[in-house]
Protein backbone atom coordinates (compact mmCIF):
# COMPACT_ATOMS: atom_id res chain seq x y z
CA UNK A 1 0.00 0.00 0.00
CA UNK A 2 1.07 3.66 -1.49
CA UNK A 3 0.71 5.34 2.32
CA UNK A 4 1.69 8.91 0.84
CA UNK A 5 -0.81 8.49 -2.30
CA UNK A 6 -3.68 7.88 0.01
CA UNK A 7 -2.84 10.48 2.02
CA UNK A 8 -2.47 12.85 -1.28
CA UNK A 9 -5.62 11.32 -2.35
CA UNK A 10 -7.66 11.70 1.33
CA UNK A 11 -6.38 15.85 1.00
CA UNK A 12 -7.65 16.03 -2.65
CA UNK A 13 -10.98 15.24 -1.29
CA UNK A 14 -11.43 17.26 1.91
CA UNK A 15 -10.08 20.12 -0.23
CA UNK A 16 -12.11 19.56 -3.29
CA UNK A 17 -14.84 18.78 -1.95
CA UNK A 18 -16.50 14.91 -3.05
CA UNK A 19 -14.72 11.90 -4.56
CA UNK A 20 -15.75 13.32 -8.28
CA UNK A 21 -13.97 16.82 -7.62
CA UNK A 22 -10.80 15.18 -6.37
CA UNK A 23 -10.65 12.38 -9.32
CA UNK A 24 -10.91 15.29 -12.05
CA UNK A 25 -8.32 17.41 -10.02
CA UNK A 26 -5.70 14.07 -9.49
CA UNK A 27 -7.30 12.92 -13.08
CA UNK A 28 -8.06 9.21 -12.00
CA UNK A 29 -11.38 8.00 -11.60
CA UNK A 30 -14.10 8.19 -8.57
CA UNK A 31 -13.88 4.27 -8.03
CA UNK A 32 -10.19 4.90 -7.56
CA UNK A 33 -10.19 7.27 -4.94
CA UNK A 34 -12.93 5.69 -3.32
CA UNK A 35 -10.46 2.37 -2.78
CA UNK A 36 -7.71 4.52 -1.79
CA UNK A 37 -9.60 6.53 1.14
CA UNK A 38 -10.74 2.43 2.09
CA UNK A 39 -7.50 1.45 2.51
CA UNK A 40 -6.40 4.44 4.63
CA UNK A 41 -9.28 4.02 6.89
CA UNK A 42 -8.85 0.03 6.84
CA UNK A 43 -4.82 0.82 7.52
CA UNK A 44 -6.11 3.35 10.56
CA UNK A 45 -8.74 1.57 11.83
CA UNK A 46 -10.99 4.25 11.74
CA UNK A 47 -13.58 6.25 9.54
CA UNK A 48 -12.18 9.41 8.43
CA UNK A 49 -15.29 10.31 6.47
CA UNK A 50 -18.62 9.98 6.89
CA UNK A 51 -20.44 9.56 3.14
CA UNK A 52 -24.69 9.62 1.85
CA UNK A 53 -25.49 9.69 -1.25
CA UNK A 54 -25.83 13.53 -1.02
CA UNK A 55 -22.87 14.74 0.97
CA UNK A 56 -20.18 13.97 2.96
CA UNK A 57 -17.97 15.18 6.13
CA UNK A 58 -15.40 14.49 8.06
CA UNK A 59 -15.34 12.99 11.42
CA UNK A 60 -13.48 14.12 14.46
CA UNK A 61 -10.89 11.55 13.96
CA UNK A 62 -10.88 12.83 9.93
CA UNK A 63 -10.14 16.30 10.89
CA UNK A 64 -7.57 16.21 12.66
CA UNK A 65 -5.63 13.26 10.11
CA UNK A 66 -6.18 15.52 8.09
CA UNK A 67 -4.52 18.66 9.46
CA UNK A 68 -1.48 16.36 10.10
CA UNK A 69 -1.10 14.75 6.77
CA UNK A 70 -0.82 17.78 5.24
CA UNK A 71 1.73 18.83 7.46
CA UNK A 72 3.29 15.55 6.36
CA UNK A 73 2.63 16.35 3.01
CA UNK A 74 3.87 19.60 3.07
CA UNK A 75 7.12 18.54 5.07
CA UNK A 76 7.97 16.28 2.51
CA UNK A 77 7.37 18.73 -0.63
CA UNK A 78 9.74 20.60 0.59
CA UNK A 79 12.06 17.69 1.57
CA UNK A 80 11.96 16.72 -2.04
CA UNK A 81 12.45 20.55 -3.40
CA UNK A 82 15.80 20.81 -1.34
CA UNK A 83 17.11 17.97 -2.91
CA UNK A 84 16.24 19.56 -6.12
CA UNK A 85 17.74 22.65 -5.42
CA UNK A 86 21.27 21.07 -4.92
CA UNK A 87 21.11 20.03 -8.59
CA UNK A 88 22.15 22.08 -11.36
CA UNK A 89 20.20 21.02 -14.38
CA UNK A 90 16.65 21.12 -14.55
CA UNK A 91 14.97 17.76 -13.74
CA UNK A 92 12.20 15.91 -12.72
CA UNK A 93 8.23 17.15 -12.85
CA UNK A 94 7.33 20.94 -13.41
CA UNK A 95 3.54 20.94 -12.94
CA UNK A 96 2.44 23.95 -14.96
CA UNK A 97 -1.27 25.55 -15.25
CA UNK A 98 -2.65 27.42 -18.15
CA UNK A 99 -6.04 29.45 -19.52
CA UNK A 100 -7.10 26.68 -22.50
CA UNK A 101 -6.89 29.11 -25.53
CA UNK A 102 -3.36 31.11 -24.31
CA UNK A 103 -2.49 27.14 -23.67
CA UNK A 104 -2.91 25.73 -26.45
CA UNK A 105 -1.64 27.95 -28.70
CA UNK A 106 0.93 29.71 -26.91
CA UNK A 107 2.31 28.05 -23.90
CA UNK A 108 2.67 24.33 -25.25
CA UNK A 109 4.52 24.82 -28.06
CA UNK A 110 7.02 27.03 -25.52
CA UNK A 111 6.64 24.10 -23.15
CA UNK A 112 7.87 21.44 -25.93
CA UNK A 113 10.61 23.43 -26.34
CA UNK A 114 11.71 23.47 -23.32
CA UNK A 115 11.71 19.88 -22.80
CA UNK A 116 13.94 19.80 -25.96
CA UNK A 117 16.62 21.93 -24.07
CA UNK A 118 15.89 20.14 -21.09
CA UNK A 119 15.33 16.39 -21.22
CA UNK A 120 15.25 15.51 -18.26
CA UNK A 121 12.07 17.10 -16.98
CA UNK A 122 8.47 15.98 -17.22
CA UNK A 123 5.71 18.10 -17.75
CA UNK A 124 2.50 18.13 -16.59
CA UNK A 125 0.32 20.66 -18.39
CA UNK A 126 -2.96 21.56 -17.13
CA UNK A 127 -5.44 23.36 -19.49
CA UNK A 128 -8.82 24.79 -17.95
CA UNK A 129 -9.99 28.70 -17.71
CA UNK A 130 -10.53 27.72 -13.84
CA UNK A 131 -8.20 29.58 -11.37
CA UNK A 132 -5.61 26.48 -10.22
CA UNK A 133 -4.66 26.32 -6.63
CA UNK A 134 -0.96 25.96 -6.64
CA UNK A 135 -0.65 25.01 -3.19
CA UNK A 136 -3.71 22.74 -3.19
CA UNK A 137 -2.84 21.16 -6.63
CA UNK A 138 1.05 20.81 -6.49
CA UNK A 139 1.76 23.33 -9.26
CA UNK A 140 4.75 25.11 -9.93
CA UNK A 141 3.61 27.76 -12.33
CA UNK A 142 0.55 29.18 -13.61
CA UNK A 143 0.07 31.25 -16.55
CA UNK A 144 -3.48 33.94 -15.46
CA UNK A 145 -4.94 36.69 -17.68
CA UNK A 146 -6.46 39.47 -15.53
CA UNK A 147 -5.10 41.34 -12.35
CA UNK A 148 -3.11 39.25 -10.00
CA UNK A 149 -4.12 38.92 -6.62
CA UNK A 150 -2.14 39.92 -3.58
CA UNK A 151 -2.14 36.10 -2.89
CA UNK A 152 2.01 35.97 -2.07
CA UNK A 153 2.74 34.54 -5.38
CA UNK A 154 5.80 35.68 -7.23
CA UNK A 155 3.94 37.70 -10.84
CA UNK A 156 5.74 37.89 -13.71
CA UNK A 157 4.23 40.60 -16.49
CA UNK A 158 3.80 38.27 -20.02
CA UNK A 159 3.02 39.75 -23.02
CA UNK A 160 -0.87 41.48 -22.80
CA UNK A 161 -3.93 39.60 -23.98
CA UNK A 162 -5.53 40.72 -26.94
CA UNK A 163 -8.57 40.30 -28.54
CA UNK A 164 -9.29 40.48 -32.02
CA UNK A 165 -12.98 41.49 -33.98
CA UNK A 166 -12.70 39.48 -37.54
CA UNK A 167 -14.65 37.87 -40.33
CA UNK A 168 -13.80 36.17 -43.28
CA UNK A 169 -13.30 38.34 -46.97
CA UNK A 170 -16.18 36.37 -48.19
CA UNK A 171 -18.97 37.53 -45.13
CA UNK A 172 -17.43 41.13 -45.62
CA UNK A 173 -18.05 41.43 -49.57
CA UNK A 174 -21.73 39.86 -48.73
CA UNK A 175 -22.39 42.07 -45.60
CA UNK A 176 -20.28 44.87 -46.03
CA UNK A 177 -17.90 46.26 -43.40
CA UNK A 178 -19.20 47.13 -40.03
CA UNK A 179 -18.18 51.07 -39.08
CA UNK A 180 -19.28 50.96 -35.56
CA UNK A 181 -20.30 49.03 -32.50
CA UNK A 182 -23.89 50.05 -33.57
CA UNK A 183 -23.58 48.66 -36.74
CA UNK A 184 -23.28 45.16 -35.17
CA UNK A 185 -27.25 45.03 -34.28
CA UNK A 186 -27.03 44.20 -38.18
CA UNK A 187 -24.65 41.74 -38.90
CA UNK A 188 -24.56 38.09 -38.02
CA UNK A 189 -22.43 37.70 -34.65
CA UNK A 190 -20.77 34.30 -33.59
CA UNK A 191 -20.85 34.28 -29.60
CA UNK A 192 -18.53 32.68 -26.92
CA UNK A 193 -21.05 31.13 -24.46
CA UNK A 194 -18.79 31.17 -21.57
CA UNK A 195 -18.72 34.45 -21.32
CA UNK A 196 -20.28 35.91 -18.20
CA UNK A 197 -20.86 39.17 -16.89
CA UNK A 198 -18.11 39.08 -14.84
CA UNK A 199 -15.79 38.33 -16.93
CA UNK A 200 -17.43 39.07 -20.57
CA UNK A 201 -14.61 41.74 -22.59
CA UNK A 202 -16.45 44.98 -23.13
CA UNK A 203 -16.06 46.91 -26.71
CA UNK A 204 -15.11 50.37 -26.89
CA UNK A 205 -17.54 52.73 -29.15
CA UNK A 206 -15.63 56.29 -28.80
CA UNK A 207 -16.12 57.48 -24.86
CA UNK A 208 -18.90 55.03 -24.55
CA UNK A 209 -18.71 51.21 -24.42
CA UNK A 210 -20.69 47.92 -25.27
CA UNK A 211 -21.10 44.28 -24.44
CA UNK A 212 -20.90 41.69 -27.67
CA UNK A 213 -24.17 41.62 -28.88
CA UNK A 214 -26.65 39.55 -27.12
CA UNK A 215 -28.02 38.06 -30.37
CA UNK A 216 -25.68 35.82 -32.13
CA UNK A 217 -26.58 33.53 -34.88
CA UNK A 218 -24.11 31.13 -33.46
CA UNK A 219 -23.63 30.58 -29.70
CA UNK A 220 -20.63 27.99 -28.90
CA UNK A 221 -18.80 27.43 -25.94
CA UNK A 222 -15.51 26.19 -28.14
CA UNK A 223 -13.47 29.21 -29.36
CA UNK A 224 -11.90 27.02 -32.26
CA UNK A 225 -15.26 26.04 -33.31
CA UNK A 226 -16.47 29.55 -33.35
CA UNK A 227 -13.34 30.24 -35.29
CA UNK A 228 -13.91 27.62 -38.59
CA UNK A 229 -17.88 29.30 -38.25
CA UNK A 230 -16.09 32.54 -39.36
CA UNK A 231 -13.53 30.85 -41.71
CA UNK A 232 -16.31 29.50 -43.95
CA UNK A 233 -18.32 33.20 -43.67
CA UNK A 234 -20.99 33.10 -41.03
CA UNK A 235 -20.42 36.02 -39.24
CA UNK A 236 -18.39 38.41 -36.92
CA UNK A 237 -16.26 36.93 -34.42
CA UNK A 238 -14.41 38.83 -31.30
CA UNK A 239 -11.71 36.42 -29.85
CA UNK A 240 -8.44 36.37 -28.97
CA UNK A 241 -5.20 37.04 -31.22
CA UNK A 242 -3.13 33.98 -30.80
CA UNK A 243 -6.60 32.09 -31.90
CA UNK A 244 -6.96 33.81 -35.30
CA UNK A 245 -3.78 35.14 -35.95
CA UNK A 246 -2.69 32.76 -38.43
CA UNK A 247 -5.94 32.68 -40.25
CA UNK A 248 -5.82 36.31 -40.47
CA UNK A 249 -2.15 35.95 -41.45
CA UNK A 250 -3.55 33.79 -44.45
CA UNK A 251 -5.88 35.96 -45.54
CA UNK A 252 -8.62 33.63 -44.33
CA UNK A 253 -10.42 36.18 -41.77
CA UNK A 254 -9.95 40.09 -42.01
CA UNK A 255 -9.66 42.61 -38.85
CA UNK A 256 -12.73 45.03 -38.26
CA UNK A 257 -13.40 47.55 -36.07
CA UNK A 258 -9.84 48.02 -34.91
CA UNK A 259 -10.55 50.69 -32.56
CA UNK A 260 -13.04 49.17 -30.74
CA UNK A 261 -11.41 45.85 -29.61
CA UNK A 262 -12.05 45.70 -25.52
CA UNK A 263 -8.06 46.87 -24.15
CA UNK A 264 -5.82 43.71 -23.58
CA UNK A 265 -5.80 42.46 -20.29
CA UNK A 266 -2.64 41.57 -18.21
CA UNK A 267 -0.68 38.72 -18.11
CA UNK A 268 1.47 36.97 -15.32
CA UNK A 269 3.30 33.91 -14.88
CA UNK A 270 2.80 33.08 -11.22
CA UNK A 271 4.46 30.59 -8.77
CA UNK A 272 4.99 30.48 -5.20
CA UNK A 273 8.26 32.10 -3.58
CA UNK A 274 9.82 28.85 -1.90
CA UNK A 275 10.05 27.30 -5.49
CA UNK A 276 11.67 29.93 -6.75
CA UNK A 277 15.68 28.40 -6.44
CA UNK A 278 14.18 24.73 -7.89
CA UNK A 279 16.11 24.55 -11.15
CA UNK A 280 13.53 23.41 -13.13
CA UNK A 281 11.09 26.18 -12.44
CA UNK A 282 13.91 29.06 -12.70
CA UNK A 283 14.91 27.92 -16.19
CA UNK A 284 11.00 27.83 -17.29
CA UNK A 285 10.78 31.18 -16.16
CA UNK A 286 13.53 33.02 -18.05
CA UNK A 287 12.47 30.53 -20.92
CA UNK A 288 8.50 32.12 -21.17
CA UNK A 289 10.36 35.37 -20.32
CA UNK A 290 12.60 34.91 -23.27
CA UNK A 291 9.49 34.59 -25.07
CA UNK A 292 6.53 35.99 -23.85
CA UNK A 293 8.39 39.18 -21.98
CA UNK A 294 6.17 42.05 -21.66
CA UNK A 295 5.45 44.35 -24.31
Amino acid sequence: MDRLRNMEVFRAVVEAGSFAAAARQLDISAVMVGKHVQQLEAHLGARLLQRTTRRQSLTEVGRNFYEDSRQVLEQLRWAESAVERSRSAPQGLLRISAPVTLGNHVVAPLVADYQLAHPQVRVDLLLSDGMADLVGENIDAAVRIGPVGGDGLVARPLAPYRMVIAAAPAYLRRRGQPRSVADLARHDCLSYAVWQRRSEWILRDGDASAPWPDEARLRCNSGESLRHAAVRGLGLILQPQVLLADDMAAGRLVAVLQDCVPLPRPVHLVYLPDRRQLPKLAHFVEHMLRALGAA
